[in-house]
């Protein structure tokens, strides 16, 4: 018993522990060059898009700087209070995702385009419509290719050929110019604006990205639609901005996306779903013999195996003194009732053995080893005792 216990109660080797800690150290630094490899991938084609100052490939700097050399002076903002404090009559205002407005931002909006006698460029509107455009319809995507006017806008008949697509739209709108259609529904859209001014839609950006600025006629239209104003206003809408989020309008809920509180729900029925199914009742326990003979060495190895893997020197130290009071029990007329009993037990024992100076309640009733040594000790003291019980 001595031998089996001391075997397999040292602490885990070096090399154990990586053994057991290399596969999830291997995956995890597999996951962290994966997501470093792809945000540097994604990094340089996703920086600085439809900003007038990026020259990446998706950025706008080439059109921004071909309007500055036609007097067209171009300024950026990010929030919405900058952009409609700088709409006047001699301005364009360009909003680059108009769809990432609030619903209060696009009321503003459209509120400043009303007052306005400026042209208004919203770039693949397509949920901001029914504010910002609500006589235009949404007609679903298409592919961005080069497509023909098949209109009578002056910019669009100049400009000939350009890359467009996305967003198609439709509208009833007396004197509303539709241009280069796909299915037949237009991707470009000019209608007079609500007030003295007028809106353009466009139904993708790609004539304002530096890589396709200078394929078909996508510069003469970008220049013409931008630079009819002698200031341009070009508004990249930002999380940052103070009017997004008004003081006392959201709580914490309705900052949530409603697709994530469906979601918490469904894990919470499928959590209490399972905790009913892992606790239904199998029945009663039933005994049966096994299939094959296993050797009483290899079971208590295999127990102390387990003991130690999971440091349960507690546990080990209870089965070791359970062990010994049972078989001490006998050979010193207690019965086997009484080998659990203190004052039964210890006081046979210390008939038997009168010249001991052991501990004895410490040594078979004490408290769990502090460290594995302890526990071999432990073990060695059992042996001994029962030996000179034996033998006595």
């Amino acid at each position: 018993m001595t031998e089996a216990v001391g075997a397999t109660s040292t602490a885990p080797t070096t090399r154990q522990v990586w053994r057991r800690a290399r596969g999830l150290l291997i995956a995890l630094t597999i996951l962290i060059v994966a997501g470093i490899a792809m945000a540097a991938l994604r990094s340089g084609d996703q920086h600085g898009r439809l900003d007038p100052r990026s020259a990446d490939q998706y950025g706008s700097r080439a059109v921004a700087e071909l309007l500055g050399d036609r007097g067209v002076d171009t300024r950026v903002v990010t929030t919405l209070d900058e952009a409609t404090a700088a709409m006047d009559d001699t301005t364009t205002l360009l909003v680059a995702h108009p769809d990432l407005l609030t619903v209060s931002q696009q009321d503003t909006l459209h509120t400043a385009m009303a007052a306005s006698a400026g042209r208004t460029v919203l770039l693949s509107a397509d949920t901001s419509l029914p504010v910002l455009a609500p006589d235009v319809r949404s007609e679903g995507p298409a592919p961005v290719s080069a497509r023909t006017p098949q209109c009578a806008l002056p910019a669009a008949v100049r400009a000939g050929d350009v890359d467009l697509g996305g967003q198609r739209y439709s509208s009833d709108t007396p004197g509303a110019d539709s241009c280069y259609p796909s299915g037949g529904v237009p991707t470009l859209l000019r209608l007079d604006g609500p007030g003295s001014g007028e809106t353009v839609l466009l139904g993708a950006p790609d004539i304002l990205y530096n890589d396709r600025l200078d394929e078909h006629g996508n510069a003469s239209l970008a220049l013409q639609l931008l630079g009819s104003h002698p200031h341009l206003i070009w508004y990249l809408p930002s999380l940052g901005d103070a009017s997004a989020t008004p003081e006392g309008d959201n709580s914490f809920f309705d900052l949530i996306p409603p697709g994530w509180l469906w979601g918490a729900l469904q894990l919470g029925v499928a959590a209490v779903l399972a905790a009913v199914w892992r606790a239904q009742r199998l029945g009663p326990l039933v005994t049966e013999r096994l299939p094959v003979a296993i050797r009483a060495s290899e079971a208590t190895e295999g127990r102390a195996r387990l003991y130690r893997r999971v440091n349960a020197r507690d546990r080990a130290a209870v089965a070791l003194r359970a062990a010994s009071r049972g078989r001490l029990a006998p050979l010193l007329g207690v019965p086997p009732a009484d080998a659990d009993s203190p004052d039964v037990l210890l006081a046979a024992v210390s008939a038997r053995l009168p010249d001991s100076d052991r501990d004895l309640q410490h040594l078979l009733f004490g408290p769990a080893p502090a460290d594995d040594a302890a526990l071999i000790q432990l073990a060695d003291q059992l042996d001994a005792l029962e030996r000179e019980v034996r033998t006595s």
